[in-house]
């Protein structure tokens, strides 16, 4: 493949720039998709398409020019032009530098008398004659205009020193020099099925429609091969997971679990029962566990994990619960000791707080086989941590690891079960294209005797009052904001600012602070005292969301509700309500509007998190909810999961045609395509075997 420094206007320099892009050959710019296009016709041209931006373009002659300095050291380049409909002005904004003039380019090009196109964004959306300029073309430039103005065109990601239009010209460099030579992997009949363009036209088509219907079929096109792509990697993942042996098995000795059964103080519900007999019949077959653990908050899940991991232990395996943060592997570290006491299970933890000489231990005792459960956040995937047994790996709120975590986790053990949690139910389709290699089991039951939490929306001063009335009663109550410290947004209310405010506010009563960035011994000692009931009111960030159980806390206050999503408001709230005592959620918003309002509005009317999850996924889209995106593990450069569910259903149905026609993709028809398979699932991401 052809260097991109090679491709004209480009050479060694802007090659470095590319890079940072992922960018290294022609082929890569061909494939490195538009983020968004501009609307830059006429307007009288336009048709609404949901990523198309309309964007005003001015003509005109330029009648004065001014450069004007402001009090923050930025400088801005006016110009007014005379236009067939009046006079417009445009303005471009720079920041003063002492070593060179920054507006020395414009200067130049942009004098009384030359004709130019500007385009931008109007400083009123009602009147298009103010500008906050982004571009400009001159009239003589007939190439230029050709090319940016007068059409769809694309807008792609950046990064320092590479502009907008510098990027537009070298994509159509790399379309008219390499578009025709793209070649195809799809089988024919597939394409002809689905309607699609042909491949060579749609990557001409993404970076330079000529029409909103040329646009349409191109992304249609690229978004079908992503999904399908993804969807069979994760069918011939789950059929080689499954055609693997172990080489272990489990035998239900109950030395361990019946005493834990008996000690739980509760009876499990019958989903409990239910997901714990799934998981064990899958730990008793030969080939390795696949299971994803689906339940709402307060179901119960942890101790459907544990289960699971006391019949590794009494089979002399090793196992590892892995949680996303600190103070949540923290927090299931103390309910550990709790359901665990006089088992004589051993079990640590591990985090990156951890001090050396702790860590050095814990280590050793892991590899020498002294500790059956390790919990612990990220650490546990370190290249140091070795087990002696890993048989089973748990890993709880599943969307905040990535594909390639999760395999290396898995990867300590010698083919380990591997059990996934979350508390965010998926729909049917996401889950087949996103979780294919698992089985599922999901806990809709909810444990006897939990009272409802009632949430409202209240005042500041409401929920104030509210909470010294339940501290009055005996209770606890956590209060909760979205950031640590101050921000220059003027309505966010930080915990430390907070709680200085709350201790004299609360006089009289045991307030404290709970946040990420306190010293590991300091949120561990908080957590012991809440929970111990030392202390009458936490004032915390949304560490809390997951995992802390608390049976005397009555009330939740979460401030600039509007600031968090559905899920986390949710997991919030899921926070009281674990006693015996009636138990309230306050919303306290200092803006509603858009989706926050509905957001808002759906917690009160709700407490189903399955209901809210739909919520949820109709309003911020089920990409961010489920965390598809991996957080960089096999990004989509095009498709959108929750966008795009009617091309996602018919590559699932698609998939299922071609292995069950092919299982292998041997055919000469479908070479190509495993071959595409190969390249980015087998070489790039390690996810399957196509050898």
């Amino acid at each position: 493949m052809a260097s991109i420094q090679f491709l004209k206007g480009v050479g060694p320099k802007k090659a470095e720039l590319f890079g940072r892009l992922g960018i290294e050959t022609l082929d890569d710019l061909l494939f490195y998709f538009p983020r968004a296009w501009e609307d830059r016709r006429p307007a009288a041209g336009r048709e609404p398409l949901p990523y198309l931006d309309p964007v005003p373009v001015v003509r005109g002659k330029i009648k004065t020019v001014r450069d004007l300095y402001t009090s923050s050291r930025l400088r801005i380049f006016k110009i007014v032009v005379e236009t067939p409909y009046g006079e417009a002005e445009a303005s471009f904004f720079k920041r003063h530098s002492p070593r060179f003039d920054v507006f020395a380019l414009l200067r130049k090009d942009l004098k009384p008398g030359q004709v130019v196109w500007v385009t931008g964004t109007p400083e009123d959306p009602l009147f298009l004659s103010r500008l906050r300029a982004d571009e400009y073309y001159l009239d003589s430039d007939a190439a230029a205009l050709k090319m940016h103005i007068g059409r769809i065109v694309p807008v792609y990601p950046l990064t320092e020193g590479l502009t907008a239009k510098f990027m537009r010209e070298a994509a159509y460099e790399a379309v008219q020099a390499g578009a025709e030579a793209v070649g195809d992997f799809l089988p024919p009949a597939l394409a002809l099925k689905r309607g699609l363009a042909a491949r060579d036209l749609a990557v001409r088509a993404v970076h330079f429609p000529a029409n909103n219907f040329e646009l349409a079929a191109a992304r249609r096109r690229f978004i079908y091969e992503e999904l399908l792509l993804l969807a069979l990697a994760w069918a011939i993942k789950k059929r080689q997971t499954r055609s693997v042996l172990k080489g272990f098995g489990y035998e239900i000795k109950k030395n361990l679990l019946t005493p834990f059964r008996e000690r739980l103080g509760f009876q499990l519900t019958a989903a409990q029962a239910h997901a714990i007999n799934e998981i064990f019949a899958d730990m008793q077959v030969p080939t390795p566990m696949g299971r994803l653990l689906e339940g709402d908050v307060g179901s119960g899940k942890t101790v459907v994990a544990l289960s699971a991991m006391l019949l590794a232990a009494e089979n002399g395996g090793q196992s590892v619960f892995a949680a996303p943060t600190e103070i949540l592997a923290e927090q299931h570290f103390l309910t550990f000791e709790r359901f665990l006491k006089g088992l004589g299970v051993r079990f640590a933890l591990l985090t990156g707080r951890l001090k050396a000489a702790e860590k050095k231990k814990v280590l050793a005792d892991l590899a020498g086989g002294k500790i059956d459960i390790l919990i612990g956040t990220h650490a546990v995937i370190s290249d140091g941590v070795k087990f002696k047994n890993l048989r089973l790996v748990v890993v709880d709120e599943q969307h905040r690891f990535g594909v390639r975590q999760r395999a290396a986790l898995r990867a300590k053990g010698d083919k380990a079960d591997m059990l996934i949690m979350t508390a965010t139910p998926i729909p049917r389709t996401l889950f087949l294209a996103l979780y294919g290699d698992l089985d599922l089991s999901v806990i809709k039951e909810m444990p006897p005797g939990r009272p409802p939490v009632k949430t409202t929306e209240a005042t500041e001063d409401i929920a104030f009052q509210a909470a010294a009335d339940e501290a009055a009663k005996g209770r606890q109550v956590y209060i909760v904001y979205p950031v640590i410290e101050e921000t220059q947004a003027a309505d966010m209310k930080s915990v430390k600012a907070e709680f200085e405010r709350l201790s004299v506010y609360f006089k009289g009563r045991r307030v404290a602070m709970l946040h990420g960035r306190l010293p590991g011994d300091e949120k561990k000692r908080v957590m012991e005292d809440f929970a111990a009931g030392r202390i009458d009111i936490l004032v915390a960030t949304q560490v809390i969301e997951v995992g802390i159980d608390v049976a005397n806390a009555t009330l939740m206050v979460i401030n600039n509700a509007e600031r968090f999503g559905l899920a986390s408001l949710h997991q919030l709230r899921g926070r009281v309500g674990r006693g015996r005592w009636a138990s309230r959620c306050m919303l306290v918003a200092h803006a509603r509007a858009g989706d926050s309002a509905d957001r808002l509005r759906a917690m009160v009317q709700t407490s189903n998190g399955f209901e809210l999850s739909e919520k949820d996924i109709y309003i911020r889209g089920a990409g961010e909810i489920l965390g598809v995106r991996q957080h960089g593990d096999m990004d989509f450069k095009i498709a959108d999961m929750s966008r795009d569910k009617d091309v996602l259903e018919q590559a699932i149905e698609d998939r299922a045609a071609l292995l069950a026609a092919d299982p292998e993709l041997v055919k000469p028809e479908n070479a190509p395509l495993r071959h595409k398979l190969r390249s980015l699932y087998a070489a790039r991401w390690n996810l399957i075997d196509l050898s």
